[in-house]
């Protein structure tokens, strides 16, 4: 069986991270991986992480297994961060992180209508396009970002939503946009809602960065739009970011069907497909989200995290007019408007590690690497 195995390419990221971990500069620059990083270069544990699994270790009876999809305490205070007041007809499943919310959405899509078509913006996180074919989805492409520019496409993804046929389903990003860190305005997102809703068309939106842009109320802005116009609408989640447990795989898929009647059979579809998901993360965040004080802290933190994401934008913007776009976006990561041999030369000359593709993560960067990053910013330009 195993002899029809073929070769496939490595994660570049996989190489790029080996590459930093060899190079002996003491001075090097991490922009690669997508993480959260403080002032120091750590990726912190948040204090009310820390507060809720020492909770756990004294009150958790069981490692027994979880039902597929199970821990509906968790999935049911995540509701209103994400949606506010909640619709009606809505379901919700634990699921292994963000990740495993895709691959079940794309599951739960394949089984509905084998084969549809779903609409991936350029660019978008690369393991979107896998995670949808895998399932035995048709993918189409519409155009979503000018790297040269740093501008939304949205003509063009208005034009390419006007041409999708009746069902088709097209992936959004909740906010703050990976690779590009370009968020559509409430205005673009009203337009866009008015498409989906006239042309029939099922949205995924993916919000796996919420509180990390302009605020977690701000950040499911355009989803909530998107709820008002659409009949049904898949949302897949991330604790990953917002709560940083990023090893512990901590997400969930909800499912609104404008159809009170389809819920139940949605529902079933749903567990039939869901695997058992990892329980200690989402054990944290519902701890977290049960306990006001908890609850209140895990905010604060998540404020000062936006508010860095946020600083650093704007000292880089105001550093290079090549950068200025960067003030308007949000989120760890921009899509910088460099070239292959640009950003090779950052590597090579300044220490400086990024994606090929020009995807940074901006939080990589420390106050004090701004002017280090700025100068050989205009250099490799030059």
């Amino acid at each position: 069986m195993l002899e029809g195995l073929r070769s496939c390419s490595s994660d570049p990221l996989l190489g790029l991270i080996g590459l930093y971990a060899r190079d002996p500069r003491p001075d090097k620059i991490d922009m690669g991986v997508g993480v959260y990083r403080d002032e120091r270069g750590e990726t912190p544990v948040f204090r009310a992480v820390k507060a809720a699994e020492a909770r756990l270790v004294e009150s958790q009876a069981s490692k027994s297994y979880l039902a597929p999809g199970d821990d509906p305490r968790f999935v049911d205070l995540l509701r209103p961060l994400i949606f506010g007041t909640e619709p009606d007809g809505v379901i919700g499943v634990h699921t292994a992180g963000g990740t495993g919310a895709l691959r079940l959405a794309a599951s739960l899509m394949a089984q509905a209508r084998p084969g549809g078509t779903v609409w991936l913006g350029t660019p978008t996180w690369p393991p979107h396009a896998p995670i949808f074919a895998s399932a035995g989805l048709t993918l189409a492409a519409y155009n979503y970002f000018d790297q040269g520019s740093q501008s939304v496409r949205f003509d063009e993804m208005i034009d390419a939503f006007s041409r999708a046929s009746l069902g088709d389903a097209v992936l959004l990003h909740g906010c703050c946009h990976n690779p590009t860190g370009a968020d559509l305005s409430p205005e673009q997102w009203n337009a866009l809602a008015e498409v989906i809703g006239r042309r029939g068309l099922l949205p995924v939106i993916d919000l796996a960065y919420q509180g990390l842009g302009a605020g977690l109320k701000s950040d499911a802005a355009g989803l909530r739009r998107i709820l008002d116009a659409a009949e049904d609408v898949i949302v897949t989640y991330s604790c990953d970011k917002n709560f940083g447990l990023y090893r512990e795989r901590v997400g969930a898929l909800y499912v609104r069907s404008g159809r009170p009647s389809r819920t139940d059979l949605i529902r079933a579809n749903v567990l039939a497909l869901a695997p058992m998901a990892p329980d200690h993360g989402a054990s944290v965040v519902r701890l977290i989200l049960e306990d006001p004080a908890l609850s209140a802290d895990w905010r604060d933190e998540l404020a000062g995290m936006q508010r860095r994401i946020a600083e650093l934008r704007g000292a880089l913007a105001a550093g290079d007019p090549g950068l200025a776009a960067l003030a308007k976006q949000s989120g760890l990561f921009s899509l910088l408007p460099l070239t292959v041999d640009q950003i090779v030369a950052l590597r090579r000359d300044h220490a400086i590690y990024m994606a090929e593709s020009g995807r940074a993560n901006l939080a990589g960067l420390s106050s004090a690497a701004i002017g280090v990053f700025l100068s050989a910013f205009a250099a490799v330009r030059r």
